[in-house]
């Protein structure tokens, strides 16, 4: 349970900005679909960074496959989403957890196959595609400008841990304690009323 937890780790605040960007079904079904890729694709291009801790790389066959894992920017990254996504919410947050050690290890499992000459091209083609259709989610369907615009670190970490958790919602009734949702939604509304008489006063 969350309730007491406060700032940086209040999952409520956090979920409530990230909701008031993101309440048009379409504009949420696209970042469903596409935020884990962008994420996935992003550890993909960091396994070609150099290791950062000394200990040497772990290599095994998969599938008779070569791959290569290595302690490096991208495994940190992954370690360092992991621990805030549990500090958030234990058992969302251990799924999500789960998802980003899957990208790691997968992400590496690719790149091992592809190699940094292909590699960097499939990277850019799949963060292209992801990015267009957020862009288009929130211009066409939100109406809204993303929440990047506003708290782009906030938008970049919390992203993949709520449209797991927005699917986890939808799909099993799941809340972090008893009564996250409908406070969420609260805040959501006054974080929409908001913006709208912003936007009011400067037109």
């Amino acid at each position: 349970m969350a309730l007491g937890r406060s700032g940086f780790f209040d999952l409520e605040n956090h979920f409530a900005f990230y909701g008031a960007y993101h309440t048009n079904p379409v504009n949420t079904a696209i970042h469903v679909l596409f935020v884990w890729p962008i994420f996935f694709s992003a550890l993909l291009i960091l396994h070609f960074s150099p290791s950062i801790f000394s200990l040497p790389s772990l290599e095994f066959s998969l599938w008779s496959n070569h791959v290569i894992l290595v302690w490096n920017v991208g495994f940190l990254v992954a370690l360092l989403y992991s621990l805030f996504y549990v500090a958030l919410d234990l058992k969302a947050g251990s799924l999500a957890a789960l998802l980003c050690a899957l990208c790691w290890v997968g992400s590496s499992f690719v790149a091992t196959q592809l190699r940094l000459s292909l590699a960097w091209k499939v990277v850019l083609v799949v963060q292209l595609v992801c990015w267009t259709h957020l862009f288009i989610g929130h211009g066409v369907f939100e109406k809204r400008a993303p929440a990047l615009l506003d708290n782009l670190i906030q938008a970049f970490v919390t992203g993949p841990f709520f449209v797991l958790l927005e699917v986890l919602h939808t799909l099993f009734g799941y809340e972090p304690y008893p009564g996250f949702h409908s406070k969420v939604q609260a805040k959501v509304e006054a974080n929409i009323n908001e913006w709208q008489e912003s936007k009011q006063k400067l037109s």
